[in-house]
């Protein structure tokens, strides 16, 4: 999730702004970038139990910690609710979970180092406040209960309307993380190819990321929970946007699709002068735009409005000026490279695009749900078309690598990128994702005792 954005405050005054405000992303190739974000639960070494945001070991002194390395505070009612530095930011999500949102990159060596320095900061900020941190998809022992809530006002808006309108959305706020990459596009042709191939992905990267197995200490019955509670979140914002494979995709359909997608909010100035969140939740932006809006009557949209309105939707492949992979479970530190690695390989180089787009362009709209509805119980195993998404998964993986291979940027050893596969190849060729290991050690070794997740996989 984003924190708000600070654009420009002239009132929007047609659909058509909106209409170029997603044009405006369309670069030349030698623009494009690679933007990561990932997410990962915070634990008290002691106890497990998540950090409250207050306290002598409470997540808002590691933000401050964190202020040692150069970070610039960012504050809300006077609490460090985020930090940024050179492009990045470091975010709370709903219970805490830390994210750091990196900035737009060359290569996929350029974003690891940058992962990595930011791990190392944390760890070092986290040792002395006796706190660690673990890289899965859902939080393995804690019920929803458990889990600590951050003083951001959007989160107590949010909080608010998700039980009208799903059974999980609390979950999905509380206790799931991600990892996910932004893209560029080059003009509204090359958004909408890369649209298509990426929404019909997106299932494979769940299943080669899979990594929530358990709910509150024990197997859930799925590979990908967090995946499932998508599809129980909120449907007026979530799932496969079936409408970007029909013929003449492109900005404004987007456009329509968001002005259709109900409010949370609106940032700007309150009765005291200082910015805050008006609560709009289920309200329309388009009575916004004809200022009728119930929460703010007579007031009218800014650009800041739309671009805060365009991250509370939340299908599986999101775009604002740029496209937002949205299927991964987070994971460890070599799974945060090799998500941007994946989809990079498939849609930074012209002949994998056209490759991958033949591989899923006979897709029918039910396999396309079947596989968005299956893989989070199956993953790999997900029987598709005589063989399973594993079959799809190693093309995918080999598609990817000769797109890396043709993109040719080099580190320091004369590596290129195509390194940064081989977790996601190991996992396709042995059959096996990072949920069903975590399974067998919980079945076999660990005897049961799910703790043993927080000691044996930390950062």
């Amino acid at each position: 999730m984003s924190s708000p954005s600070t654009r420009n405050d002239a009132p929007i005054r047609s659909r058509d702004e909106l209409v170029a405000y997603l044009a405006s992303g369309g670069k030349p190739r030698a623009d494009w970038r690679i933007g990561t974000e990932h997410e990962k639960f915070g634990f008290r070494l002691d106890d497990l139990r998540p950090p409250e945001y207050e306290g002598e070991r409470g997540i808002g002194v590691l933000l401050e910690g964190l202020a040692r390395y150069g970070w610039e505070p960012v504050a809300e009612h006077g609490r460090v609710v985020a930090l940024t530095k050179d492009g990045a930011s470091v975010t709370l999500e709903p219970a805490g979970q830390l994210e750091l949102s990196g900035a737009p990159l060359e290569t996929i060596h350029d974003t690891c180092r940058e992962v990595g320095s930011h791990l190392f900061e944390v760890k070092t900020v986290a040792d002395d406040l006796r706190l660690g941190f673990l890289g899965m998809g859902f939080q393995p022992k804690w019920a929803r209960a458990d889990m600590p809530w951050m003083p951001k006002d959007r989160y107590r808006i949010m909080r608010a309307y998700m039980p009208k309108v799903g059974d999980l959305g609390l979950d999905m706020m509380t206790r799931t993380c991600t990892v996910q990459v932004n893209l560029d596009y080059a003009d509204e042709a090359d958004m909408a190819k890369k649209f298509r191939v990426s929404l019909a992905l997106q299932p494979i990267a769940t299943a080669l990321f899979a990594d929530s197995p358990f709910t509150e200490g024990k197997p859930n019955g799925y590979l990908s929970w967090r995946s499932h509670i998508w599809t129980d979140t909120d449907p007026d914002r979530t799932g496969m946007l079936d409408f970007v494979f029909e013929d003449g995709f492109g900005y404004e359909r987007y456009v329509d699709y968001l002005l259709d997608v109900p409010m949370y909010f609106s940032y700007r100035d309150g009765a005291d002068g200082l910015k805050t969140y008006h609560d709009a939740s289920g309200q329309s932006f388009r009575d916004f735009m004809a200022g009728r809006l119930p929460a703010l009557p007579g007031a009218l949209p800014t650009m800041q409005d739309w671009s805060d309105h365009m991250t509370t939707a939340f299908p599986e492949v999101r775009m604002k000026t740029f496209l937002e992979m949205r299927g991964a479970d987070g994971g460890p530190w070599n799974r945060i490279c090799a998500l941007p690695a994946f989809w990079v390989g498939l849609l930074y180089d012209d002949a994998s695009l056209d490759a991958a787009w033949d591989l899923v362009k006979d897709f029918t709209l039910a396999e396309r749900h079947a596989l968005r509805d299956g893989v989070p119980r199956q993953a790999l195993k997900l029987p598709f078309r005589g063989g399973t998404v594993r079959d799809l998964a190693l093309r995918a993986l080999e598609i990817s690598a000769a797109g890396l291979a043709r993109r040719d940027r080099r580190n320091e050893q004369d590596q290129d990128e195509r390194h940064f596969l081989d977790p996601l190849i190991e996992f396709a060729q042995a059959n096996e994702t990072p949920a069903e290991r975590k399974l067998a050690l919980f079945h076999g070794e660990w005897g049961g005792d799910i703790d043993r997740v927080f000691r044996e996989f930390a950062y």
